[in-house]
């Protein structure tokens, strides 16, 4: 179980939430209630306004069908007997007028009478005297017929033939809230004529006090769910600032921990560079005695040239212990001018040839192009480059006679020199020339050498393949050659002065 919630944790702390993040949530949620809110309101509305129409049409209905049956129940109960007293006529006519007039105390009732057919004719009426006369005692009344109620005479001659052959309740909607009900009139089981009524009822009080009651609730409700997203929103902005400054605390612990990392990185360098070069700086100081104590008048200029050229050396390898990251300018720049043929001539005859006694060990060849023009890189540092590769071909060589090649070329069309190193011995393993993640081989890595008892080498090709790179802008490879040795090739881009 804790490894799954484990594993769970692990698969979403990927996911990275800021305060903008939590403002397009608490944005959307909000905006979600509203659209709910919305369209639930409406959905109660549109409820509401059917059920209105509904009740209204029901309510007009029912009110006319009670005062039609309160009419026929008082025609049929009324017995002949009774309308040959006169104080009974009084009291029949009496109650007619208050079935009629009754609905009208109503304020949506706007009309009511009874509609009777005579002939070709229709006889509203709206008195009890009248009803009276025209039922008891036959009295026909064709100039009852007015304008009072033309509208429902008009309105009955449509539905009569209807309201007689099916004897229902018949509802004329007029605009949105005006009910003309036609009720048939049937006293004693004889269809004689309808009871009309207009209606006009009105209950948007009800369905105003339900959806006030509503958007009030409604508005509680968003009320309570903004606030508790806002809560979240607190608690969650407050949980992701201490997240941040966790992570900010650990970042700058990381920046921390990786600059003090470069900077013993590079005192390790400075420091291997010193040990590299301090062995050079004694031979060379031997050197320097040798052409003292052998001081002749006739060579007094070449040992000055010689002389002179290895103190520089010795100076630069003084200022380069002052300086584990010594400033780019004095590496590379438009005032250096170095003459690369000339350069590469000495260190082969005054360093690696110089020695008591001649050696068959190593030949040096060269094929130098005289177009290659001065570049603008400290000569020294091209000592420094240079003779660690010089002396790898000879350590590594694997034969007992290596012969050393180097050769300079120049390219107008690309501004390029091209200077190679190749020997003619047994190459390089193939396990140093693989190719590591950052698209380096092997060789030129920290450490890494052929010797057997390689505690201070590995230093030679690495610092040769790190200043011509990162300092000097070069590009440097190495490959086996064919017909046996290897090659290491240096590509030399040549800035034109202005």
């Amino acid at each position: 179980m804790k490894s799954s919630s484990f594993n769970l944790f692990e698969k979403y702390r990927k996911y990275h939430f800021e305060f903008k993040h939590l403002l397009v949530l608490l944005l959307i949620l909000i905006i979600f209630q509203i659209l709910v809110s919305l369209v639930h309101k409406s959905s109660i509305q549109n409820l509401l306004l059917k059920t209105q129409d509904w009740y209204q049409q029901d309510s007009a209905e029912r009110l006319a069908n009670l005062s039609a049956t309160s009419l026929e129940l008082l025609l049929e109960t009324t017995s002949s007997k009774s309308i040959d007293d006169s104080k009974n006529i009084q009291e029949i006519i009496q109650a007619f007028n208050i079935i009629l007039s009754q609905p009208l105390l109503q304020q949506s009732v706007r009309d009511i009478c009874i509609l009777v057919p005579d002939g070709n004719e229709i006889i509203s009426i709206d008195d009890g005297k009248l009803l009276f006369d025209f039922f008891f005692r036959g009295v026909s009344l064709p100039h009852l017929s007015d304008n009072l109620h033309s509208e429902a005479i008009n309105l009955y001659k449509d539905l009569s033939t209807k309201l007689q052959n099916n004897e229902q309740i018949y509802s004329v909607r007029e605009d949105k809230d005006i009910f003309h009900v036609f009720v048939p009139f049937v006293p004693k089981g004889e269809y004689v004529g309808a009871v009309y009524v207009k209606n006009i009822p009105d209950f948007t009080f009800i369905t105003s006090e339900i959806i006030s009651s509503y958007d009030e609730t409604a508005l509680i409700f968003t009320a309570l769910i903004l606030f508790g997203l806002i809560a979240m929103f607190y608690i969650s902005s407050y949980t992701v600032k201490e997240r941040d400054e966790a992570f900010r605390q650990l970042y700058s612990e990381r920046e921390k921990y990786f600059k003090e990392e470069i900077h013993h990185q590079k005192e390790a360098l400075f420091t291997k560079r010193i040990y590299h070069t301090h062995h050079k700086a004694e031979k060379i100081m031997g050197f320097i005695k040798e052409d003292l104590l052998q001081l002749d008048p006739a060579k007094t200029d070449e040992i000055k040239y010689r002389v002179t050229k290895y103190a520089n050396f010795i100076s630069r390898v003084i200022y380069d212990m002052k300086w584990y990251d010594p400033p780019l300018q004095t590496i590379r720049n438009p005032l250096f001018q170095t003459n690369l043929n000339e350069v590469l001539r000495f260190i082969v005859e005054q360093i690696f040839q110089r020695v008591a006694y001649p050696t068959t060990e190593y030949e040096f060849h060269f094929n130098l192009d005289p177009a290659v023009p001065q570049i603008g890189v400290n000569e020294f540092v091209v000592w420094e480059i240079i003779e660690p590769l010089i002396q790898n071909s000879i350590d590594h060589s694997g034969k007992d006679k290596v012969i050393i090649t180097i050769s300079t070329q120049f390219d107008s069309s690309k501004n390029q020199c091209y200077l190679s190193i190749s020997d003619n011995g047994t190459g390089i393993k193939a396990e140093l020339l693989e190719v590591d993640e950052h698209g380096i081989k092997r060789l030129f890595l920290e450490n890494v050498s052929t010797k057997v008892n390689s505690g201070n080498s590995g230093y030679g090709c690495y610092l040769a393949y790190e200043i011509s790179t990162q300092r000097c802008g070069w590009k440097m490879d190495v490959i086996n050659l064919p017909e046996g040795g290897c090659c290491y090739n240096l590509i030399i881009p040549y800035a034109e002065r202005g």
